[in-house]
């Protein structure tokens, strides 16, 4: 099987865990405590032994074949939503790689709860934000503009007459105004959050 079409499969299976773990991430509009009830029942799917395994076989496939296609591709990219697929997917592969990392540390080693608390610990604390802020926000833009990206070599004009390039404008678009949504709820509606004492130790306390 070609690498792209295996990137195409193990691509599938990672946009539906996004998309449920991005619906989590805006019920934090409704504050922690309805973000990691939500996150609780979500995990009685994905945190059972067969799916994670899937998923994180999904994401490793991901990062290898995403480099491999990245280092194919990148001096024979024309247009901009080529180059935009290839920039944003080299981009998630390292998201992945540190973020994938930071969890199972969390999980594994410091025996924490990965929830709500475990990814905004550093989120609200300055000088932590300052990389986690961007970190975050590049991830989610990324991944919508990946999506876009391959959305755009992939439709034709719509019912409503947009053009693939103005479906795919409105999809990235869309994801910088959820990213702005999110932040929102993260960050307690931009006040701060008051990060439990088991989790200072995510940011030296």
């Amino acid at each position: 099987m070609k690498t792209n079409k295996i990137h195409y499969i193990s691509g599938l299976v990672i946009i539906t865990f996004v998309g449920i773990h991005l619906f989590n991430h805006i019920l934090s509009i409704w504050g922690a405590a309805r973000h990691i009830e939500m996150m609780n029942a979500l995990r009685l799917f994905y945190r059972n032994i067969f799916i994670e395994s899937i998923l994180l076989f999904a994401v490793f496939v991901q990062i290898i074949s995403g480099l491999k296609l990245f280092k194919e591709n990148r001096k024979t990219a024309v247009s901009h939503f080529d180059k935009l697929q290839i920039w944003t997917g080299l981009y998630l592969a390292i998201f992945f790689i540190i973020h994938l990392s930071a969890v199972l540390s969390g999980r594994l080693l410091l025996q924490l709860d990965t929830n709500f608390y475990f990814g905004v610990a550093g989120l609200n604390s300055f000088p932590f934000n300052l990389f986690f802020i961007p970190y975050y926000g590049l991830a989610i833009v990324s991944f919508f503009g990946h999506m876009a990206s391959i959305h755009n070599k992939k439709m034709k004009q719509n019912a409503f007459g947009l053009s693939p390039n103005r479906q795919s404008i409105a999809i990235i678009a869309s994801g910088f105004i959820l990213t702005i949504v999110i932040f929102y709820g993260l960050t307690n509606h931009f006040n701060g959050v008051t990060i439990p004492k088991e989790y200072k130790v995510l940011i030296g306390k």
